[in-house]
């Protein structure tokens, strides 16, 4: 069979065994890893006698093959579980919202930074053998060097403090003033990324000799570049692309902590220490199935970015 539908429905089925491998292993190295939930739930004053009353509640004295099938079949109906940490919460609760604010914390960056950085790539792409092209690289790379530990209370002081022009932190939503410095932290990194890979891909691009037949054919050179160049060049960025786009719905963590955003970013590093179970196995499923479907968005855009690729009954 051929064609995108049969394509997605082989990789469906091939994702299922990979799921269930992931989801296996880490709910076995999370009940394995040092640490007790336990505790947390029921308190640090809590007697050994209500630490295994809860235990005996939450059915942590089953085998782990016990544990795991009941979490699966769980997960089948729908149900991710509850909060260790926050009893009385599910993870859907906790987990939606938190990824929905990272989902407008990270959408702005994610625009600029391709936005930005191809426009740059290119430039300098055409300007090698310049001294435009290695003062363009060294000052990006500068920036993308500044640690976010130092780039972020730098910024608070001179945009909040010293000139009062925008908020210090906090979370307003993404048509607030808040938004603006956690973008440009998020975004500078990212254009240098991507600036970089654009200027490789281009000049890689720009010594074939379909390049070279083109030129010699009397096509402008707006022709070449526009027309031939940059649809091969967008081959290798469509893989960022996509991955960014999955991006979008993780956090930052020390973003959101110097700007006190509530994201997932914090809150899956939080879920970490308290070896909060089912939240940290919603974010190995959630995340493994965002990549999947990443991945099988990746290999249809390579089909549409360049026509020699198709999908076959082997992938693409």
């Amino acid at each position: 069979m051929t064609g995108v539908f049969p394509f997605l429905v082989r990789r469906l089925l091939a994702a299922i065994p990979v799921l269930i491998v992931i989801s296996a292993t880490c709910f076995v190295i999370f009940r394995f890893a040092p640490g007790d939930p336990v505790t947390v739930r029921a308190g640090p004053r809590a007697s050994q006698e209500q630490i295994e009353r809860v235990k005996q509640n939450l059915g942590l004295n089953d085998p782990v093959v016990v544990q795991y099938g009941r979490y699966m079949g769980r997960l089948l109906r729908g149900d991710l579980g509850e909060s260790y940490k926050r009893p009385g919460y599910t993870v859907k609760e906790i987990i939606f919202p938190k990824m929905w604010i990272s989902f407008q914390l990270n959408l702005l960056p994610f625009f600029f930074i391709y936005l930005l950085g191809i426009p740059v790539g290119i430039y300098m792409a055409l300007r090698r053998g310049t001294w435009q092209d290695p003062t363009m690289t060294t000052s990006l790379l500068l920036f993308s060097a500044i640690p976010v530990l130092v780039m972020v209370p730098f910024l608070q002081w001179l945009f909040a403090l010293k000139l009062g022009w925008l908020p210090p932190g906090g979370w307003n939503g993404i048509l607030s003033k808040s938004i603006i410095l956690p973008t440009i932290v998020l975004t500078v990194p990212g254009i240098v990324g991507i600036a970089r890979l654009t200027r490789i891909s281009v000049i890689q691009i720009l010594s074939e000799d379909f390049i070279r037949t083109a030129r010699s054919k009397g096509l402008s050179e707006n022709v070449v570049i526009n027309r031939h160049t940059l649809r091969n060049a967008l081959l290798p960025l469509s893989n960022g692309v996509i991955l960014g786009m999955l991006g979008l719905f993780s956090g930052t963590y020390f973003v959101e902590l110097l700007f006190g955003i509530p994201g997932i970013g914090r809150e899956s590093y939080e879920s970490i220490g308290s070896r909060d179970y089912d939240m940290l196995m919603a974010f190995t499923i959630i995340g493994a199935s965002t990549f999947i479907l990443a991945q099988m968005v990746l290999d249809i855009v390579y089909t549409i970015v360049d026509p020699r690729i198709r999908l076959t009954g082997g992938g693409v």
